[in-house]
């Protein structure tokens, strides 16, 4: 990943939350959470895919080609990486550029039926 340490045209890799939100529910985008397992420990999404930065270039393959892959970690900073990452190999990813505490803090409370998880 040191490779993607700054990736070129980050600006055309951001995604705000309101773009993904209606990507979303539109069956358009997939969440990719990049997180360690132990930061999973003390909060978990179960509606995105779960595969740790350090282990995505052994496993981008368990990713769709057909969505758009949003990552994700609790700011941009990984996510940035991982979103660059996966366009060098193929996919059309961008990463949220609010991140994953803005993400809950939209859809907290009553709000949360606003994003349709299974």
């Amino acid at each position: 990943m040191i490779k993607y340490a700054t990736p070129k045209g980050n600006n055309e890799l951001k995604i705000s939350l309101e773009e993904f939100t209606k990507k979303f529910n539109a069956g358009e985008a997939v969440l990719l959470d990049i997180r360690m397992a132990f930061e999973k420990k003390v909060w978990n999404l179960p509606f995105a895919i779960d595969i740790p930065a350090n282990e995505l270039e052994n496993r981008f393959n368990e990713l769709p080609k057909d969505k758009l892959i949003v990552t994700a970690c609790p700011g941009n900073s990984r996510s940035s990486f991982a979103a660059a990452f996966l366009v060098d190999k193929g996919f059309n990813a961008k990463f949220l550029t609010e991140g994953l505490l803005e993400l809950m803090k939209a859809f907290k409370g009553g709000k949360a039926k606003e994003l349709k998880v299974d």
